[in-house]
C-alpha cells in the first residue's frame, strides 16, 4: 500500500466503508496526515449520490445539482495539498432560483444580493412581501450565527453539552427549537411556499421541521448558489483524484459484510469471506445499515438501533432526465421551481398517505453549460419531484411497477407543459429514476435522499453521532451529524478526520 510522509507519529491502518463524498473527504484528510487508508466501495464508481451521468449526448447531475458554501471544499482541497480553483471551475448561478406559482405570478431570487432579491419580491408580489422576507432573513441570519458553530461545525455530543455553553439561554431563544418552519409566521402565501421548500432540502415536512432550517435560505443568499462546470459530479472525480495522489487505496465492487469488534473495540472488517485487520473503521454508509446489518447486536449497538428506529427517514425523489433538442423559446433559468396551488397536499401524500403526489412541486435544473451537452443549443434537464420512499411493508410506496412509473412521468410532463414550458416536441432522451432505483444504485434505504428527515425539535440529536460508542468506529455522511447535502457532508468529513487525528 502506498503511504507518504505525514504528521502522525504512529500511522494506523484505517478502513473507510463507502466512497461517497463524506468517505472520500475523510480518507484524503487522514492520508494527508500519514495514515494508511483503504476505501471499500460496493458499486463500480466513487462519489455516492454526487454524480454527473452521460446518457447519449447529454449529461445530468442526478444527485446534488447545486453547490452552496463552496468554502467547505476550498478548505478541503487546501488542507489536502491542492487549490480548488486549479481543479474545479465554479460559476455563480444568477438568478439563483426562478419561482413560478399556479396563478401565473413569478419571482426570481438574485444570487448573493438581498437588496436585488427584495426588489424582485416587491415588484412581483408587493412591498409588504419584500418587508416580510427581509424580516425572516434577518431572523435566519441570527439563527445561523448562533447554530453554526455548535450544531454544524462541531461534533454534537448531547443536548447536555450544549447546555454548558455560555449564553445558552440567549442562544436557545434565538434558535427557538419549539418552533416549526411554519411557526415563523410568514403571511404571504407565495413566500410561505418558498420557505416550505427549505424543509424538503433536508427531506423533511415543513409542518414539523424546526424553524432553524430557514438558515438554509440565508446561507444560499449570503454564500451564493454555484455550479461546477462540467457538472457537480466533477467534484467527486476531483476528490477521488486527491485520494489517489495521497496514496489512498480504493477498492470498487467490494461489499463489506461485517465490521468486527472485540471487547468493545473495532478489529477490522469482513469482505466477501476474508478478514482484514484495521485499527479504525469509518463508515460512510447509511447509519441504520451500519448498526443493523454490519454490527453484531451488542447492548450498545441495540440501544442505538432503537434510537435510530425512532427517527423518520427523509422523503425520496422521483426524477426525469430529459435530453432536449433546440427550441426557439427563451431558455429556462438554471433552477426553476413550479409550485402547485396546494402545497400541503404534497406533504399529506408523502408523510401521511405515503402515495405519489398528484400535483407535485416540480424542480427543473437546466444548466446552461456547454460541457454538459455534445451538440450546440441542445439542453439536458434534470427534473425532480418529492416522493414517498420505496417500501413494500406499508412504510412507503412500492415503486417496482414500471408501467406506473411511465404513467407518472407523463403526468409530470403534462404539469410542466401546463405551466407554459413546452417540452414534448423537443424530447430526445427521457430516462426515469424512481426511489427504488436510488435504493439499488447507491444503497440508500427506500431511496431516502438525505438519510433521516429533520422532523421534530430533537431531530438534530437523533442523527447518528460521528463517534460511535464502539472504540475506533466513526460515522460520516448524510445520515450522520450534521446532516445531508454537500456542505454538511464535507463538514462531517472534517469533524470525523479531526476526531481521529486528535487521538
Amino acid at each position: 500500500m502506498t503511504g507518504h510522509v505525514g504528521k502522525v507519529k504512529n500511522p494506523e491502518r484505517i478502513a473507510v466503508i463507502g466512497a461517497g463524498i463524506g468517505g472520500l473527504c475523510t480518507a484524503a484528510r487522514l492520508a494527508k496526515a500519514g495514515h494508511h487508508v483503504t476505501i471499500f466501495e460496493a458499486s463500480d464508481r466513487t462519489g455516492g449520490k454526487c454524480r454527473t451521468e452521460w446518457i447519449g449526448k447529454y449529461a445530468f447531475d442526478t444527485g446534488p445539482s447545486l453547490l452552496t458554501l463552496p468554502a467547505v471544499y476550498r478548505d478541503f482541497f487546501q488542507r489536502t495539498g491542492d487549490v480548488m480553483g486549479r481543479v474545479l471551475e465554479i460559476e455563480e448561478v444568477s438568478p439563483s432560483f426562478d419561482y413560478r406559482f399556479h396563478d401565473g405570478k413569478s419571482v426570481k431570487f438574485a444570487n448573493l444580493s438581498r437588496k436585488k432579491t427584495l426588489a424582485a419580491i416587491a415588484e412581483a408580489l408587493g412591498e409588504n412581501d419584500a418587508q416580510e422576507w427581509d424580516r425572516v432573513m434577518l431572523q435566519a441570519e441570527a439563527m445561523w450565527d448562533v447554530s453554526r458553530e455548535p450544531f454544524i461545525e462541531s461534533e454534537l455530543k448531547s443536548p447536555l453539552s450544549l447546555l454548558k455553553r455560555p449564553r445558552v439561554i440567549r442562544d436557545i431563544k434565538v434558535i427557538a427549537p419549539w418552533k416549526s418552519l411554519r411557526g415563523i409566521g410568514i403571511k404571504s402565501p407565495y413566500l410561505s411556499k418558498i420557505m416550505d421548500r427549505y424543509a424538503t432540502y433536508s427531506g423533511s415536512d415543513p409542518r414539523s421541521a424546526p424553524a432553524v432550517l430557514s438558515t438554509i435560505a440565508f446561507v444560499e443568499e449570503a454564500f451564493g448558489a454555484w455550479h461546477i462546470k462540467g457538472g457537480i459530479g466533477t467534484l467527486a472525480e476531483k476528490i477521488t483524484e486527491r485520494c489517489q495522489k495521497l496514496g489512498v487505496e480504493i477498492r470498487l465492487n467490494t461489499y463489506v459484510d461485517e465490521i468486527t469488534i472485540k471487547s468493545g473495540k473495532v478489529t477490522g472488517i469482513h469482505v466477501q469471506g476474508n478478514f482484514y485487520a484495521f485499527d479504525r473503521v469509518v463508515a460512510n454508509a447509511d447509519a441504520q445499515t451500519v448498526y443493523t446489518k454490519l454490527l453484531a447486536p451488542t447492548n450498545k449497538v441495540v440501544k442505538i438501533r432503537k434510537q435510530l428506529a425512532k427517527s423518520e427517514p427523509s422523503l425520496a425523489g422521483f426524477s426525469l432526465l430529459l435530453g432536449l433538442k433546440p427550441s426557439n423559446q427563451p431558455p429556462l433559468e438554471h433552477h426553476t421551481i413550479v409550485f402547485p396551488e396546494n402545497y400541503d397536499l404534497e406533504f399529506e401524500s408523502i408523510f401521511t398517505s405515503k402515495t405519489p403526489v398528484e400535483k407535485p412541486t416540480i424542480y427543473i435544473c437546466a444548466p446552461r453549460d456547454p460541457l454538459m451537452v455534445k451538440d450546440k443549443d441542445h439542453e439536458a434537464w434534470f427534473v425532480l419531484v418529492n416522493a414517498p420512499r420505496h417500501s413494500t411493508d406499508g412504510h412507503g410506496y412500492d415503486w417496482s411497477n414500471k408501467e406506473f412509473a411511465h404513467q407518472y412521468a407523463n403526468q409530470i410532463i403534462d404539469h410542466i407543459e401546463a405551466a407554459g414550458i413546452p417540452i414534448r416536441d423537443r424530447l430526445e432522451v427521457l430516462e426515469i429514476r424512481t426511489p427504488l432505483d436510488l435504493q439499488e444504485s447507491v444503497h440508500a434505504p427506500g431511496g431516502s435522499i438525505y438519510g433521516n428527515s429533520s422532523n421534530g425539535a430533537r431531530s438534530a440529536f437523533s442523527r447518528a453521532k460521528n463517534r460511535s460508542p464502539i472504540k475506533g468506529l466513526y460515522l460520516v455522511g448524510g445520515s450522520a451529524h450534521p446532516g445531508g447535502g454537500l456542505p454538511l457532508v464535507g463538514l462531517s468529513a472534517e469533524i470525523v478526520a479531526n476526531a481521529i487525528l486528535e487521538n
